[in-house]
């Protein structure tokens, strides 16, 4: 059984200056502006669109919520028969770690909304015994939670009825900083990964402390 990690990435290590610690990763997108003398053109970094989910207590989640914070962001759905518990457990470890500080956040889209409604990820984290104002479980639109993973966070995520559970989907954790960038890529499955999730944490949180 396969599962791709990340779809692709083209890495910019021209980090702003407040970050020398960790990279910035995405596609920098050129833009052409018309300006008196002709056109000229700009290079605009990689970041988080602009989103709107409803997480598991029904409350609209969006780029707002995660204001002055940062978070890890990643992909899942609740009947997910293989890495997806794997991945929580993982991710539970950091969440504990990190569960006094209101500056770090979580935020897992489940890719099968259609079942994953808000009813079923309440229950789903009522189990994993966190809270939802550091922990969104979201669901929404499917095309635009497909759209985001590809176009944001550039993982994969994709109805697949020949994969277990009917999805394929990315195992990765991204760690966004307070300006929507992706700071860190890290495999879900792998307690190394894990280890080093947890010390880039620390180092964004000097930046926004």
């Amino acid at each position: 059984m396969k599962y791709l990690i990340i779809t692709f990435f083209i890495f910019n290590f021209s980090c702003i200056n407040e970050y020398k610690e960790l990279p910035v990763y995405g596609r920098s997108e050129i833009i052409k502006i018309e300006t008196d003398n002709g056109y000229i053109y700009d290079t605009i970094p990689h970041s988080v669109k602009d989103f709107e989910f409803l997480n598991q207590d029904s409350i609209k989640v969006n780029n707002e919520t995660f204001k002055n914070s940062i978070y890890v962001a990643d992909f899942f759905f609740t009947t997910c028969p293989t890495i997806c518990p794997v991945m929580k457990s993982n991710l539970i470890k950091v969440y504990n770690k990190y569960i006094d500080n209101n500056n770090v956040k979580y935020l897992s889209h489940t890719i099968n909304p259609q079942y994953d409604n808000v009813n079923v990820l309440s229950e789903y984290s009522d189990r994993l015994n966190v809270t939802s104002d550091k922990w969104h479980f979201v669901t929404g639109d499917i095309d635009e939670i497909y759209s985001i993973a590809m176009n944001s966070y550039m993982v994969t995520a994709i109805e697949d009825e020949n994969e277990p559970g009917g999805f394929l989907h990315s195992g990765a954790f991204l760690l966004v900083d307070n300006n929507k960038k992706i700071r860190g890529v890290y495999d879900g499955t792998i307690e190394e990964e894990i280890n080093r999730l947890i010390k880039d944490i620390a180092l964004l949180l000097e930046t926004i402390s």
